[in-house]
């Protein structure tokens, strides 16, 4: 990691989604990120601090998240569906071995963490249960 105060840092908040039909979504923020990271390294780093973090619901610390997908950039449009953007995958899912410069991630993009199975589940169809 990089020290603070650098150009090169990011702030990046992630919507942790443990279920799409359920809108079961908590959102954490991962500040100090070298825009160089591999999206790979990023995801182990997020992954550790989700199962550290004490003020997040046991159900999401031992969830098994899988993927990352740029929900939106700073001051960009949003997507009208509340609980994902579920265009245009093949542009904005994080490939895990490029950086997250290559991948167009900038200060204050707000990433979805999930599971791949359970996404392909929901886009297929788009229920949401109460």
């Amino acid at each position: 990691m990089e020290e603070g105060g650098t150009e090169d840092t990011l702030v990046i908040p992630v919507r942790l989604i443990r279920s799409f039909e359920y809108r079961n979504i908590q959102h954490i923020v991962v500040r100090d990120v070298s825009s160089s990271w591999l999206v790979k390294d990023f995801l182990q780093q997020v992954l550790k601090e989700i199962q550290t973090r004490s003020t997040l619901p046991p159900p999401f610390r031992k969830f098994r998240f899988d993927t990352l997908k740029v929900e939106h950039k700073a001051h960009g449009a949003k997507s009208n569906d509340p609980v994902i953007n579920t265009e245009h995958d093949d542009l904005l899912m994080l490939d895990l071995d490029k950086s997250l410069k290559e991948c167009g991630v900038e200060n204050e993009t707000e990433l979805s963490l999930f599971r791949m199975e359970d996404y392909v589940q929901y886009k297929a169809n788009k229920v949401v249960k109460w």
